[in-house]
């Protein structure tokens, strides 16, 4: 196992929480900025789930800028319409205004200029701002459930290849046809062809993203921490997001299996829970080895506020420091092979028969169940063909030559 070592970045450490829903992923973000804050680091605590429990855990009121809830500690619940009418705004005001001139009636055109899943993208410019504005040490994402998550972090990537494949050569094609079709266009729909500042408000926000993405494979940066409790319906999609996140380079360093019935209870009313349990537990430590795993007991209380808080991160943590990144994973890498290169991605627990692969130009498409990577490739592979493919130790072994 990899030794845990402290970030050496220049910005930011940021931890991001993920599990499938009702783990107690909030409870641990929450537990882990009370430790960081202790330890003397600014700490900042976001949740970017649309369905909130933030507040509730600190049992402290939140909103979308930053409060200080405790010495060195600060919690915020993000807002995706504030954050669209920041980053969005000239954009919706266009949309609504041709919905509009097509005969609907104010409110209807604004909420649809609103785009699905524009506030898991806004989550994604949160928290660059934030990292860029460098006003704290740690920044601690309380992410949205695992499904959630994993469209969040694949944004980067689809929009590059959006950019690529069609703003760009629009922006291109608008420049020299805006002048002669925006009359027509103006009268057929009732209002003007897109100009130059909704162009550049699209374009800006890619380049926000872009750069997010780069933070986000760092792992040194920034790790997943996943949250599972040890039952099998939750167990199997931990592990699931365990190899999706991989697929999208996105590094884990810790697991935390929630909720274990404690050896202490007797009850035989638990009897059954505590063997399932043993079971899991243990599929947990194997299944995701070599990653460190720390178990958290089922209290007897609920989690709520910070006396319950201070005992969570105290068996959470002990005296380490959560702003060390636990376990280097490394997700990717290209070694020479002969004549040729050797693409190695750590796909964890997926069978070769699940990975579909196919190349187009500089860019590799690899497909797991509903997740798709466009993995665009370095030079030294660009110009070649992939020639083989095999899984071995958990890393899918792509040859080209």
């Amino acid at each position: 196992m990899n030794t845990a070592t402290k970030s050496a970045t220049k910005g930011a450490r940021i931890i991001l929480f993920t599990g499938k829903g009702g783990v107690g992923k909030t409870s641990c973000a929450a537990a882990t900025g009370l430790r960081c804050a202790e330890l003397g680091y600014r700490t900042l605590v976001l949740s970017t789930d649309p369905a909130h429990s933030l507040a509730d855990s600190f049992d402290e009121p939140l909103s979308h800028a930053p409060k200080q809830v405790r010495p060195n500690l600060w919690g915020a619940e993000l807002d995706a319409l504030i954050e669209l009418e920041d980053n969005w705004g000239s954009v919706k005001t266009y949309i609504t205004k041709v919905l509009q001139a097509r005969g609907l009636e104010g409110i209807q055109a604004e909420e649809l200029a609103i785009l699905p899943g524009m506030d898991e993208i806004f989550g994604l410019v949160r928290v660059k701002r934030e990292y860029d504005d460098g006003q704290f040490d740690v920044l601690i994402i309380d992410s949205a459930p695992t499904g959630t998550a994993l469209r969040l972090l694949s944004l980067p990537e689809i929009s590059g290849w959006y950019m690529r494949k069609f703003y760009k050569p629009l922006q291109g094609l608008a420049k020299v046809l805006t002048p002669v079709f925006n009359p027509v266009f103006k009268q057929v729909i009732g209002a003007p062809l897109p100009g130059q500042d909704i162009y550049d408000a699209g374009y800006d926000f890619y380049e926000k993203i872009e750069a997010l993405e780069r933070i986000l494979t760092d792992n040194t940066t920034t790790s997943v921490r996943l949250v599972t409790n040890p039952e099998k319906m939750v167990l199997k999609e931990s592990l699931r997001a365990h190899a999706y996140l991989s697929l999208y380079n996105v590094s884990t360093d810790m697991v935390i299996a929630n909720r274990v019935i404690p050896d202490s209870v007797e009850d035989p009313y638990f009897a059954g829970w505590k063997k399932s349990q043993r079971v899991y537990r243990d599929q947990i430590h194997n299944d995701f080895s070599p990653l460190p795993v720390i178990e958290i007991p089922l209290y007897r209380e609920e989690l709520v506020g910070f006396e319950a808080l201070e005992r969570l991160k105290n068996d959470l943590y002990h005296d380490t420091d959560p702003s060390q990144v636990m376990y280097r994973e490394n997700t990717l890498s290209v070694t020479q092979q002969g004549t040729g290169y050797c693409l190695n991605l750590y796909l964890p627990g997926i069978p070769k028969s699940e990975v579909k692969l196919s190349k187009s130009g500089d860019e590799l498409n690899i497909r797991i169940g509903n997740h798709r990577r466009n993995m665009v490739l370095p030079q030294s592979l660009a110009a070649l063909q992939p020639s083989s493919a095999k899984m071995e130790d958990d890393y899918l072994r792509i040859s080209f030559s």
